[in-house]
């Protein structure tokens, strides 16, 4: 999760513009209408099909159409990340970040900081 809020400095100081996060609580997502009816037909699109490479999973979830017309766009990420990046205490305090009043821990907002001068 540092990392995370890292790169959103990052992102919104490169960007200039305010981020602001709200995630789900814990074991809510499974509860988002959205991806609760998206992921039903996923599952069934995939259903007795053998799932041998991640190209056939990607083509397979791409292919996923709902009776509503909902689509899904899905592609490899194939970039490389560095594993085990540590962010000191020293980054964490330098980032612009402010709790949001209710549940702090889960919404929060990055200002950009002003550049280097």
């Amino acid at each position: 999760m540092r990392l995370w809020k890292r790169e959103l400095q990052v992102l919104a100081d490169e960007l200039a513009i305010v981020i602001t996060v709200c995630h789900l609580p814990p074991g809510t997502s499974k509860w988002n209408r959205i991806e609760h009816r998206l992921f039903a037909f996923i599952t069934q699109n995939w259903r007795g099909k053998p799932l041998l490479s991640h190209q056939v999973i990607v083509q397979l979830i791409a292919n996923t159409r709902t009776k509503t017309g909902l689509t899904v766009a899905c592609r490899i990420d194939a970039s490389v990340y560095k594993k085990g990046i540590k962010v000191s205490d020293g980054e964490m305090a330098a980032l612009n970040i402010q709790p949001a009043n209710f549940h702090g821990e889960w919404n929060y907002t990055f200002t950009p900081r002003p550049p280097n001068a």
